[in-house]
C-alpha cells in the first residue's frame, strides 16, 4: 500500500519499534554504534553488519544484554553487491523477517581535487555511493516481497555545502549523491517502502580524531551552536524515521547540524 496508514495511536506508542527487525550497515562504531543502540531501546531486534570492526560481537553481546532484545553482528562488503545481498539474506532467515535498513556505511578522505588518483576516487564512490545503492536495493527486494519496509540513509550536510578548509570532493560528492538516490528511491519504491535521509554536521568521531587542532576550531567557529554533537544526539532522530511517528514522511532528509549550514 502506498505509505501505509497506521491506526492513530498515543505517540510513545507511534515511536515504539517492539518486536521490528532492524538492519544496520556500519553499526558496530561511530554514529552507526548509536543508531544501533537507538533501535534496540526502542525495542527492535538489530543486525549489526560490519567490514573490518573487530570488536562487533562484543558491541552487539552488549546492545542485547542492556535491551532484553536480540542483536548479531555480520561481516559483509557493502561495496560487493553479492555480499551484502547474501548478509541481508542471511539477517532474514536468521530473524524471520526485515523491516528496517539503516543504511549508514561510510568512509572519507581529504585529497586536493586534481590529485585525486582513479583508487583514490572510487575508494569513496565503492562505499558511500554504491554501497549505499546495494544495501538499499538488498533490503528493498526483502520488502516487495513482503509489501512494506524502512530504508534510512546517512547522509551528510556535505551533500548540500562545501566544507572547509578540507578538500573532499570526492566525498562531497559522493553524499549528494546519496540524497539524490533517497528522493528517487521514495517514488519508485513507494508502494512497499519509506526512504529518507538524515544528514550530520560536525559529529565527534574517530573520522574527525585525524585532522589539525586548527581545522577543528575552524569548524567551531563556523558552527552557531558552538560544539560538535556526540554520536547519541542522533539516535532519537533515526527512530523517528524508523517509526510510524514518520509514518507519512518519505523522501525527506533531515538536517542535524546545531545550525552549520544555516548562516
Amino acid at each position: 500500500m502506498v505509505l501505509a496508514q497506521p491506526a492513530n495511536q498515543h505517540v510513545s506508542k507511534a515511536f515504539d519499534l517492539t518486536g521490528k527487525v532492524a538492519v544496520v550497515t556500519g553499526g558496530a562504531r561511530g554514529i552507526g554504534l548509536d543508531v544501533s543502540r537507538g533501535l534496540a531501546e526502542a525495542g527492535a531486534h538489530v543486525a549489526i553488519i560490519y567490514n573490518s570492526s573487530t570488536d562487533a560481537e562484543a558491541v552487539a553481546t552488549q546492545i542485547a544484554s542492556a535491551n532484553n532484545v536480540t542483536v548479531r553482528a555480520y561481516q559483509a562488503n557493502v561495496a560487493n553487491q553479492d555480499s551484502i545481498d547474501a548478509a541481508t539474506r542471511k539477517i532474514v532467515t536468521d530473524f524471520g523477517k526485515l523491516d528496517i535498513a539503516v543504511v549508514n556505511s561510510g568512509v572519507a578522505s581529504c585529497v586536493a581535487a586534481e590529485e585525486y588518483t582513479p583508487q583514490q576516487w572510487k575508494q569513496i564512490m565503492d562505499v558511500n555511493l554504491d554501497g549505499a545503492f546495494y544495501t538499499a536495493q538488498a533490503a528493498a527486494k526483502i520488502f516487495k516481497e513482503r509489501g512494506h519496509g524502512n530504508i534510512i540513509f546517512t547522509a551528510s550536510v556535505s551533500a548540500t555545502l562545501v566544507n572547509v578548509p578540507q578538500k573532499q570532493a570526492a566525498y562531497n560528492a559522493s553524499k549528494a549523491g546519496v540524497v539524490q538516490l533517497a528522493k528517487c528511491l521514495s517514488v519508485e519504491w513507494v508502494d512497499f517502502c519509506r526512504v529518507n535521509c538524515i544528514s550530520p554536521g560536525f559529529i565527534a568521531t574517530e573520522i574527525l580524531d585525524i585532522h589539525p587542532a586548527e581545522w577543528r576550531d575552524k569548524w567551531m567557529d563556523m558552527i552557531p551552536a558552538k560544539r560538535m554533537a556526540q554520536t547519541y544526539e542522533l539516535k532519537g532522530a533515526y527512530v523517528f524515521c524508523a517509526s510510524d511517528a514518520s509514518s507519512y514522511m518519505t523522501g525527506a532528509n533531515i538536517v542535524i547540524d546545531g545550525g552549520y549550514t544555516l548562516p
